[in-house]
């Protein structure tokens, strides 16, 4: 009977059909959000951090300079950190976000910077030979680089970009203190209406069905690139 009744208050607290049927229509339009957020991230991310490790290709003291203390800086700063300092001290210099652009822009800072130094380090990993070989044949700099040394690069690079962006893109539930209504800011405010936390398990199932597909997806580009080489 205790046993019964344990699962009886399980299913009541964590599994409430009425409570769900009240609240999904929000859920759901807080995992759109959250999609989306993520989405802008790892494709504004990846491309920054790109253009980052492509301009210290271009060796000038100052620039390097000016990406690794960028890169510094984003890799250090808690997530949350960089949510708050955007969303509310920036508006103090005139320049006020809205949540979803606040929290884009503070996890584009963070990936970019992890992502460029993993692309700036597999452009190093390419054996010097390679860069002579190509500018013995004639190539220029920007040849060598684009057909030579980019495509080794990317090979090497692909294996530690997909966790990386996973465990960044996962900030997203970050910017519900700043208000942003993504899943896991709607899940709370469902749960604290309803005094019921069915929402957070609604919640949960939903970050699992896009989060497994792609760090399963990541373990098979790991393998499968690291085997290759």
């Amino acid at each position: 009977m205790a046993s019964g009744g344990g699962l009886d208050r399980l299913i009541e607290n964590f599994f409430n059909l009425d409570v769900l049927g009240r609240y999904y229509p929000s859920i759901l339009v807080g995992f759109g959000v959250t999609i989306k957020v993520a989405v802008v991230v790892t494709i504004a991310g990846l491309a920054l951090g790109l253009t980052l490790a492509l301009l210290r290709c271009w060796n000038r003291p100052w620039v390097n300079g000016l990406i690794t203390a960028y890169v510094d800086v984003f890799r250090t700063l808690p997530q949350l950190v960089i949510i708050i300092f955007i969303y509310f001290a920036l508006p103090y210099g005139g320049v006020s976000l809205f949540p979803f652009a606040a929290t884009t822009a503070s996890l584009v800072f963070v990936l970019s910077a992890f992502s460029a130094e993993i692309f700036w380090s597999s452009i190093q990993a390419t054996p010097s030979g390679q860069w002579n070989a190509a500018r013995g044949l004639g190539l220029r700099e920007h040849h060598v680089l684009r057909f030579v040394v980019l495509p080794q690069a990317f090979r090497t690079a692909i294996p530690m970009l997909p966790n990386r962006s996973i465990a960044i893109t996962k900030g997203t539930a970050l910017g519900s203190t700043i208000s942003l209504p993504e899943i896991i800011g709607t899940a709370q405010s469902a749960a604290q209406m309803s005094a019921n936390p069915s929402p957070l398990t609604l919640a949960a199932a939903l970050y699992l069905t896009l989060f497994v597909p792609l760090v399963v997806g990541s373990r098979y580009l790991e393998s499968r690139y690291r085997w290759r080489r």
